[in-house]
Protein backbone atom coordinates (compact mmCIF):
# COMPACT_ATOMS: atom_id res chain seq x y z
CA UNK A 1 0.00 0.00 0.00
CA UNK A 2 1.78 3.91 -1.13
CA UNK A 3 1.76 5.98 2.29
CA UNK A 4 -0.13 8.16 2.04
CA UNK A 5 0.68 11.95 2.80
CA UNK A 6 -0.04 12.78 6.62
CA UNK A 7 -2.59 15.45 5.23
CA UNK A 8 -4.42 13.75 3.10
CA UNK A 9 -4.74 10.83 5.80
CA UNK A 10 -5.81 14.18 8.31
CA UNK A 11 -8.43 15.67 5.66
CA UNK A 12 -10.09 12.20 5.57
CA UNK A 13 -10.30 11.84 8.89
CA UNK A 14 -11.21 15.62 9.89
CA UNK A 15 -13.85 16.07 7.16
CA UNK A 16 -16.35 14.76 8.74
CA UNK A 17 -15.80 15.66 12.09
CA UNK A 18 -16.13 19.05 10.53
CA UNK A 19 -18.90 18.51 8.89
CA UNK A 20 -20.76 17.06 12.20
CA UNK A 21 -19.84 20.18 13.59
CA UNK A 22 -21.60 22.25 10.73
CA UNK A 23 -18.23 23.04 9.53
CA UNK A 24 -15.75 22.89 6.72
CA UNK A 25 -12.62 21.89 6.87
CA UNK A 26 -11.11 24.05 4.23
CA UNK A 27 -6.91 22.82 4.38
CA UNK A 28 -4.82 20.70 6.46
CA UNK A 29 -1.06 21.59 6.74
CA UNK A 30 1.68 19.50 8.82
CA UNK A 31 4.97 21.29 8.60
CA UNK A 32 8.50 21.11 10.96
CA UNK A 33 8.71 24.17 12.31
CA UNK A 34 12.09 24.93 14.53
CA UNK A 35 12.50 21.65 16.82
CA UNK A 36 8.42 20.61 16.43
CA UNK A 37 6.03 19.26 14.08
CA UNK A 38 3.31 20.96 13.98
CA UNK A 39 -0.63 20.15 12.68
CA UNK A 40 -2.74 23.01 11.17
CA UNK A 41 -6.00 22.20 10.45
CA UNK A 42 -7.69 25.59 8.61
CA UNK A 43 -12.01 25.33 8.72
CA UNK A 44 -14.67 27.56 8.49
CA UNK A 45 -18.28 28.32 8.04
CA UNK A 46 -21.06 30.29 6.27
CA UNK A 47 -20.78 32.55 9.42
CA UNK A 48 -17.55 32.35 9.86
CA UNK A 49 -15.54 30.73 12.95
CA UNK A 50 -14.31 31.94 16.18
CA UNK A 51 -12.67 30.66 19.19
CA UNK A 52 -15.38 28.49 20.18
CA UNK A 53 -15.87 26.24 16.76
CA UNK A 54 -12.44 25.97 16.75
CA UNK A 55 -12.21 24.61 20.09
CA UNK A 56 -14.64 22.58 19.40
CA UNK A 57 -13.26 20.77 16.20
CA UNK A 58 -9.98 20.96 17.57
CA UNK A 59 -11.39 18.43 20.96
CA UNK A 60 -12.76 16.73 18.26
CA UNK A 61 -10.52 16.02 16.09
CA UNK A 62 -7.93 14.82 18.53
CA UNK A 63 -10.22 12.26 19.81
CA UNK A 64 -9.76 11.07 16.66
CA UNK A 65 -6.62 11.71 16.23
CA UNK A 66 -5.71 9.64 19.08
CA UNK A 67 -7.74 7.00 18.30
CA UNK A 68 -6.30 5.99 14.82
CA UNK A 69 -3.00 7.14 15.49
CA UNK A 70 -1.36 8.22 11.61
CA UNK A 71 0.98 10.29 12.84
CA UNK A 72 4.14 9.21 13.93
CA UNK A 73 5.78 10.87 16.91
CA UNK A 74 4.55 13.87 18.40
CA UNK A 75 3.10 17.11 16.91
CA UNK A 76 0.76 20.10 17.60
CA UNK A 77 -2.39 20.63 16.75
CA UNK A 78 -3.58 23.93 15.63
CA UNK A 79 -6.99 24.63 14.49
CA UNK A 80 -7.71 28.42 12.97
CA UNK A 81 -9.71 30.15 10.17
CA UNK A 82 -8.34 30.46 6.94
CA UNK A 83 -8.54 34.40 7.18
CA UNK A 84 -9.89 36.88 4.98
CA UNK A 85 -7.42 35.18 2.07
CA UNK A 86 -8.91 32.39 2.69
CA UNK A 87 -7.58 29.46 -0.27
CA UNK A 88 -9.79 27.81 -2.59
CA UNK A 89 -9.00 24.31 -3.08
CA UNK A 90 -12.13 22.58 -4.00
CA UNK A 91 -14.33 23.00 -7.71
CA UNK A 92 -16.97 24.37 -5.23
CA UNK A 93 -14.62 26.77 -3.54
CA UNK A 94 -14.97 28.71 -7.42
CA UNK A 95 -18.39 28.62 -7.36
CA UNK A 96 -19.56 29.76 -4.04
CA UNK A 97 -17.00 32.55 -3.98
CA UNK A 98 -18.27 33.81 -7.31
CA UNK A 99 -18.27 37.74 -7.55
CA UNK A 100 -15.19 37.80 -5.38
CA UNK A 101 -11.53 38.76 -6.21
CA UNK A 102 -9.33 36.31 -6.20
CA UNK A 103 -5.55 35.33 -7.14
CA UNK A 104 -4.52 32.67 -9.28
CA UNK A 105 -1.11 31.04 -9.81
CA UNK A 106 -0.59 28.33 -11.91
CA UNK A 107 1.58 25.88 -13.05
CA UNK A 108 2.38 26.60 -16.28
CA UNK A 109 1.66 30.08 -18.19
CA UNK A 110 -1.37 30.65 -20.08
CA UNK A 111 -1.32 33.71 -22.51
CA UNK A 112 2.21 34.43 -21.35
CA UNK A 113 0.70 34.54 -17.37
CA UNK A 114 1.35 32.55 -14.28
CA UNK A 115 -0.85 34.95 -12.52
CA UNK A 116 -3.80 36.53 -12.83
CA UNK A 117 -5.81 38.52 -10.01
CA UNK A 118 -9.41 39.26 -10.75
CA UNK A 119 -13.13 38.69 -10.14
CA UNK A 120 -14.27 35.03 -9.85
CA UNK A 121 -16.95 34.58 -12.22
CA UNK A 122 -17.58 31.19 -11.37
CA UNK A 123 -16.52 27.52 -12.54
CA UNK A 124 -17.60 25.11 -15.41
CA UNK A 125 -18.28 21.51 -14.60
CA UNK A 126 -18.19 20.30 -18.10
CA UNK A 127 -14.70 21.95 -19.49
CA UNK A 128 -13.51 22.09 -15.61
CA UNK A 129 -12.49 25.44 -15.89
CA UNK A 130 -12.36 28.59 -13.83
CA UNK A 131 -13.49 31.50 -15.64
CA UNK A 132 -12.18 34.94 -14.30
CA UNK A 133 -12.70 38.53 -15.08
CA UNK A 134 -9.20 40.36 -15.07
CA UNK A 135 -9.94 44.13 -16.72
CA UNK A 136 -12.05 43.84 -19.97
CA UNK A 137 -11.40 40.30 -20.50
CA UNK A 138 -12.57 37.14 -19.52
CA UNK A 139 -9.81 34.01 -19.28
CA UNK A 140 -10.85 30.43 -18.67
CA UNK A 141 -8.25 28.63 -16.14
CA UNK A 142 -8.02 25.06 -16.45
CA UNK A 143 -8.77 24.08 -13.06
CA UNK A 144 -6.12 21.31 -13.11
CA UNK A 145 -3.23 24.19 -13.64
CA UNK A 146 -3.78 26.06 -10.74
CA UNK A 147 -1.18 25.57 -8.18
CA UNK A 148 -2.79 27.96 -5.86
CA UNK A 149 -5.87 30.06 -5.57
CA UNK A 150 -7.13 32.86 -2.99
CA UNK A 151 -9.35 35.01 -2.34
CA UNK A 152 -7.67 38.47 -2.20
CA UNK A 153 -8.69 41.53 0.20
CA UNK A 154 -9.61 44.42 -1.60
CA UNK A 155 -10.42 46.82 1.13
CA UNK A 156 -9.76 50.00 -1.05
CA UNK A 157 -10.21 49.24 -4.41
CA UNK A 158 -6.51 48.80 -4.95
CA UNK A 159 -4.56 45.66 -5.74
CA UNK A 160 -1.04 45.67 -6.57
CA UNK A 161 -0.88 48.78 -6.06
CA UNK A 162 -3.07 49.97 -9.20
CA UNK A 163 -6.47 51.30 -8.88
CA UNK A 164 -9.13 49.59 -9.90
CA UNK A 165 -11.88 51.00 -12.06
Amino acid sequence: MAREKIEDVVTKLGTPVAEQLGLELVDVEYKKEGADWVLRCFIDSPNGVGIDECQHYSMALEKILDEKDPIPGSYLLEVSSPGLERPLKKETDFERFKGQMVRIKLHKALNGQKKYVGELLGYEINDQQVIIKVDQDTIAVPYQDIAKANLVVDLFGIEGGKQRK
